[in-house]
């Protein structure tokens, strides 16, 4: 798993760094950043969406022309609809969320921010997502951005992901940490 990651990293940081460039380049890093999050709320939410982007079955034409479709009825930056078509072209689609996760590191190291994964099982409010994001702060001793996913098998809590750091706190992993608890005493 770690060696598909890195392999992952090292087809996604020349993508990412290209499109950073870009953006800045164009004035357009905040805009692009809330486009490129949009992209990753759907891979992240949608678990077809995400793979059919990963399916090594359906051709890398096929997969282009359906992103176009979907590009021409979203509301996307033109400079990300042009770079997520490039993407496709070049058959690299299954590495996208590694692309994005990858762009967010440079667009927050640029401004001498934290990226926060946080996953929970609802949607946090804005007051729940301000507080955590205060806490990481304090604890981290930097401003930190937090993109935000829903995965409701968490039933509860909080996975909080900052670089290499993951602190889970939710009850599905307190579940199954009492499941394999309960089997070792039994």
């Amino acid at each position: 798993m770690a060696a598909q990651n890195s392999v992952l990293t090292q087809i996604a940081r020349p993508y990412a760094s290209a499109l950073f460039d870009l953006a800045q380049s164009e004035n357009q890093l905040a805009q692009v950043e809330t486009s490129l999050s949009d992209v990753a709320r759907l891979i992240g939410e949608s678990d077809d969406f995400s793979r059919y982007l990963r399916s090594p079955v359906i051709s890398g034409d096929v997969k282009a022309s359906a992103l176009n479709a979907i590009l021409g009825k979203a509301t996307v930056n033109p400079l990300v609809a042009n770079f997520l078509r490039l993407v496709a072209k070049n058959g690299r689609l299954f590495a996208l969320d590694t692309i994005i996760a990858v762009f967010r590191e440079l667009a927050a190291a640029a401004r001498g921010e934290a990226t926060a994964e946080v996953t929970s099982a609802a949607p946090l409010t804005d007051a729940q997502a301000k507080s955590l994001a205060e806490t990481l702060k304090a604890k981290l001793g930097k401003t930190v951005t937090l993109n935000q996913f829903v995965d409701p098998s968490l039933i509860g809590g909080l996975q909080v992901k900052v670089g290499s750091q993951m602190i889970d706190s939710s009850l599905k992993t307190k579940l199954a940490a009492m499941k394999i608890a309960m089997k070792e005493v039994g």
